[in-house]
This record gives C-alpha cells, structure tokens and sequence, in this order.
C-alpha cells in the first residue's frame, strides 16, 4: 500500500500529526508512506522514521495557483497512490489529491469539501480537544472512537548527526546547554518579554548554564535584544541555522525555555525538558506532549485571547509572569 499525507504548513502541527503516521504504519504493515510539505516544514518530516519520502509543496499561505496544482496532480497521479490523508481542513489543500485522482481521500469534511475529500470524518471538538487527537483520528473509520492512550510525538537526532551540526556551525558543545526560544510566528502575545529572557539567562548563567538562542531569522532581532540586555551569555542563534540543525541542537540541551511555538513542539518531540510559557493562547489544544514538560500561565481573566496582538494593549498575561518563577520551574526540572 501506498498513502500520501498533506502535511500542514506549521512546524508544530506538523510534528503533532507523528502519532498519526505511527498508527498508519502499525494499522498497514509495509506500508509506504510519503509527504508532500511546504519546504520550512519538510525537516522536521524527514527526522520522523515513519516517512519515506517528503515531496515539495511549492504553494505559499492562500495562494490558489491552479495551473502549478494541476501540475502536481499530474505528478502525483504518476505515483499511484491508493489513499491520501489531507490534514489541513482547507479547500485548497483537498484540490490536488482529488485533481490527481487519488481514490481514497481522508480528512474532515473542513471547508465543505464534499467530492473532494470522499472518506470524510466529522469533527467533534468536545470529544478532541486536542490538536494531536484530532489527526490520530483519521487513522479510524469516520464516526469510530479514537483509542487512546496517544503516544507522544517523537522525532530523530543521532549523535552523528549532532556531531556533523557542530562541524558545519564551528560551535563546541558546552556541558550544560539552557535553550532560549524567544519568538512566536504567529505573533507578539505568545512572546515572553525580551527583559525577563535576560533576566533568566543572567540567573542560569550564574549556575554555569551556556545560554543558547533559537528561532528563525525574524526572531534575530528579539535574541539581539535579549543578549543586549544580557551582555556576553547569550549565543544568538537566531536565522544561523537551519531548521535540521536547530533539532540537533535542541536535542543536545539540558533545558528549554520557550513560547508556544513550532521549537516548542520540536523540543518535545525530542524528548527534551521544557518549561513552556504560555499567554494568549491556551495550552488546551496544542500543549508540548511530553512527559518532560512545565507550562506556566498566570491564566488571566483575559487570556487565552487567541490574538496576534494584545487586544487591551498592556500583555499582563505574559509581562506579569516573572522571571523568578520561571527560574524556579528550570530549577526542578533540571534538578538531578
């Protein structure tokens, strides 16, 4: 059997649909089973050992582009695929495989997607709550109970492949690597302020803890301030790696601190210890599945918001969660 999976377009999605793939491989012995992704996704796909092979999906946020589609559809149709698992609930993201002609078509009815997906489940959302429930649904029949327990989603770093990162990045590995996280894509009101990220990593650096910082190239800014503020503790990361190396450094630390991100989801999926600081989303639906994991919310009257930007303008959901009760949350977690 052949199945393709369209990946969704978030690191932390995407690292919260491996359990599914698990049940697909245990369900389907043999089964072969590749990804299509948009390219910042595909690193975390190729350190899943359930994924043959990751395809590009060339398409950016809401672009149609039906010419380029039905093109890859023609590509597609090439490979003979018996099933495709469609997790984004977009229109859009159903057109191809159906264009294809791929004869099962999986995933939630979505954006009125009737035709385009034909083996189509209905979401309950009091009955999955959680984002990592609701794409290990799909690997049941429409309307069956999800069993549970899930487990946690899991994603590869060998040694040699930490060792080969270091190589290429000229870095030495300290013994003792606090990971800092500090940007959030989806928006300012998932991130810590840059002064208390100082302020922990003075703190941490005093226990002999080598600070190290993480994020893509839009985060450099926030990680230049938080070094700033922090003069000669911080290793600004920030945009000098790419998302493979990143995994492979994270799977080197002691610790990591972090917003609700997709290095969030990856931290955990590496079963890395966590202390995760969460604002104006809710760790209801996307938490990091770990056993290793702290979330800190000071749970205001007005979060979770689930906005961009603060809506009444000050962020006390995450200004008024002080560096010393995070600091006390690193404190057990890295305790012996």
């Amino acid at each position: 059997m052949k199945a393709l999976i369209v990946a969704p377009s978030w690191i932390g999605d995407t690292i919260m649909a491996q359990p599914l793939f698990a049940r697909l491989q245990a369900r389907h012995p043999g089964l072969q089973l590749d990804a299509i992704a948009p390219r910042w996704v595909a690193p975390v796909l190729h350190r899943m050992a359930e994924i043959n092979e990751v395809l590009d999906s060339p398409f950016g946020h809401g672009q149609l582009s039906l010419k380029p589609r039905w093109k890859l559809a023609r590509q597609l149709a090439a490979r003979h695929y018996d099933a495709v698992y469609v997790l984004p609930n977009s229109l859009k993201s159903a057109l191809v495989p159906w264009l294809a002609g791929i004869p099962q078509r999986v995933g939630f009815t979505g954006e009125s997607r009737y035709g385009l997906i034909n083996v189509r489940h209905t979401l309950d959302k009091l009955a999955l709550p959680l984002m990592v429930e609701r794409f290990a649904q799909l690997a049941e029949a429409p309307g069956a109970a999800l069993p549970k327990p899930i487990a946690h989603p899991r994603i590869r770093s060998t040694a040699t492949s930490q060792a080969t990162t270091l190589a290429e990045l000229n870095l030495e590995r300290p013994e003792r690597i606090v990971a800092f996280c500090p940007g959030a894509e989806f928006g300012p009101a998932k991130r810590w302020p840059a002064a208390h990220f100082a302020a922990l990593a003075r703190k941490l650096a005093e226990q002999g803890c080598a600070i190290w910082l993480f994020g893509s190239p839009k985060d450099h800014a926030v990680a230049e301030e938080i070094s700033q503020l922090a003069p000669g503790l911080c290793r600004n990361l920030c945009g000098a790696t790419s998302l493979t190396q990143a995994v492979d450094l994270l799977a080197m630390a002691k610790l990591v601190v972090c917003n609700d991100s997709g290095l969030m989801h990856v931290a955990a999926a590496l079963d890395r210890p966590i202390v995760a600081l969460y604002g104006s989303s809710s760790p209801g639906f996307t938490p990091p599945l770990s056993d290793q994991a702290d979330i800190l919310s000071l749970n205001l009257d007005c979060s979770p918001c689930f906005k961009r930007e603060c809506p009444l303008g000050h962020l006390d959901c995450l200004n008024k969660l002080q560096p010393e009760a995070v600091l006390a949350a690193c404190r057990t977690r890295m305790a012996p």
